[in-house]
């Protein structure tokens, strides 16, 4: 199949083929684990925000 085509549909097909490089997604680790995240003590029986 492939001799039959022109080198132009030849690059098209190669680049279909090849996966394209997907963008890595920023992760905002301290976020997710709950690190920003108030913190709550009991205080004469109410609870309060540290």
């Amino acid at each position: 199949m492939a001799d039959h085509l022109s080198d132009e549909q030849i690059k098209e097909l190669e680049e279909i083929k090849s996966p394209k490089k997907r963008k890595q997604e920023k992760v905002n680790w301290k976020e997710i684990m709950g690190m920003n995240r108030d913190t709550y003590t009991r205080k004469n029986g109410a609870i309060r925000r540290k």
